[in-house]
This record gives C-alpha cells, sequence and structure tokens, in this order.
C-alpha cells in the first residue's frame, strides 16, 4: 500500500498525524482513460495522487479538448471545489492506472484545520495553480500559435536542463498532446517541430526528444516575438 507520505501536502507531517488523515480517506484505483472528475458536477471530492498520473482537461465551445495540466504521484486535484463549494471547473481523466485517497470537503477542512503544514501547502499550491493560469492567458494573449509551441517544448526543457546546457525530453512530446496544452492543431506542431529539427535546435534520438543548446531555443523564441 502506497503511503501518504508521498503527497506533498502532507510532506510535513509526522507519523502520528500522518495516521490521523488515514482515518478520514478512501482508496480507490483508477484505470487508465477513465474520467476521475467530470466538469460541472456537484461533487467536492478532493483527489491525493498516490500513483500513476492525471491530466486536468477542459474543452473549448467547439468541443476541442484543451489540457491545462498533467500532475502526478504527489499531487492532488480537486481541491477548489472542496474550499469554495462551487462546482467542478475542470475535468480530470487517468493518463495511466492511478491510484488516489479521496478525502470528503468536510474531512478536508478538518485536515487543514487540524495540521497547519497542511494548511500552508494548500495555499502555496493554490498559489501555483494561479501563477501557472496566469502565464497560460499571457501566452495565448501575446504569443502566436507557432511561438506558444517553441514556449511549451522550451518550458519542458528548462525543467530538466543538463550542466551542459542541453535537456532530454523523454519520451519525445506527443504532438496532440502539445496541441492541446497551447491550444492549436497538431498540424501547427509539427511544422514548428520540423522548423526547430531544421535549425537543429532539437533532434529526435532514441532516448527523446534532445535540446542540445536550451538557451539558443530560449533565443529563437525571443527573436520570433520580436
Amino acid at each position: 500500500m502506497v503511503e501518504l507520505s508521498v503527497v506533498g501536502i502532507l510532506a510535513g507531517l509526522d507519523q502520528v498525524a500522518l495516521a490521523d488523515v488515514e482515518r478520514h480517506i478512501n482508496r480507490k484505483t483508477f484505470s487508465a482513460g477513465a474520467q476521475i472528475i467530470e466538469p460541472e458536477s456537484d461533487s467536492s471530492d478532493v483527489y491525493l495522487i498516490l500513483s500513476g498520473k492525471v491530466r486536468i482537461v477542459n474543452y473549448s465551445l467547439s468541443g476541442r479538448e484543451i489540457t491545462l495540466e498533467e500532475i502526478g504521484a504527489g499531487g492532488c486535484v480537486g481541491q477548489l471545489s472542496a474550499i469554495d463549494g462551487e462546482p467542478r471547473s475542470a475535468c480530470v481523466l487517468a493518463v495511466t492506472n492511478t491510484d488516489v485517497a479521496i478525502v470528503s470537503p468536510a474531512n478536508f477542512e478538518k485536515i487543514v484545520k487540524n495540521h497547519p503544514s497542511v494548511a500552508w501547502s494548500v495555499i502555496r499550491e493554490l498559489a501555483r495553480i494561479v501563477r501557472t493560469s496566469t502565464r497560460r492567458i499571457v501566452d495565448v494573449s501575446t504569443l502566436g500559435a507557432n511561438e506558444r509551441v517553441v514556449a511549451e517544448i522550451l518550458r519542458c526543457a528548462q525543467i530538466g536542463i543538463a550542466e551542459d546546457g542541453s535537456a532530454m525530453l523523454s519520451p519525445v512530446p506527443v504532438h496532440s498532446e502539445i496541441a492541446s496544452r497551447v491550444s492549436t492543431s497538431r498540424e501547427t506542431v509539427a511544422r514548428v517541430m520540423g522548423t526547430l529539427a531544421r535549425n537543429g535546435l532539437i533532434a529526435k534520438v532514441e532516448l527523446g526528444l534532445y535540446v542540445p543548446n536550451v538557451q539558443r531555443l530560449e533565443e529563437f523564441l525571443s527573436e520570433s516575438i520580436h
């Protein structure tokens, strides 16, 4: 059984406190592709991701799926509705087989009130959500589709940048997933990836998508914008 200590907002708790939290949860496994949270539903449970990965998505008026974020083991989803009681603002899907700990809104409130470190961690997570949302709004408002694709690849590369300034994105990002994250088409992603490859800024290798010089990629994006 996966320990609750893997969950980021619970990381500061000792074993006694974790045992207290354990009494307030239900464990469940979702198979890959299953819908964990339905958009606009009235449920307000919080889901702590113990293993696997989930994708948070929304849909445009035309029905296009837009990926807001992917969250792996240690993350949590559903806390906004638990806090304000409003309907769900997005859909959450299991990307892989995913084990979760489900906390009712009432029990989530008890945990937050009983453990100040959890409350602070939730506040920090909400701040991260705001920053991520703000970044997406700025990107959509100020960047063209091509630039948004480059910016997304750059962000992924900056997460795993090596000492020599290179980065490896493994596995190779799927075009449809990038398109969903930056609100464009797969054809646009394919075209931009081709341009980056021809300019020596990315290369598909056995291990994944290789970015030989992250700084050069950043400069390319800056030049494209200006």
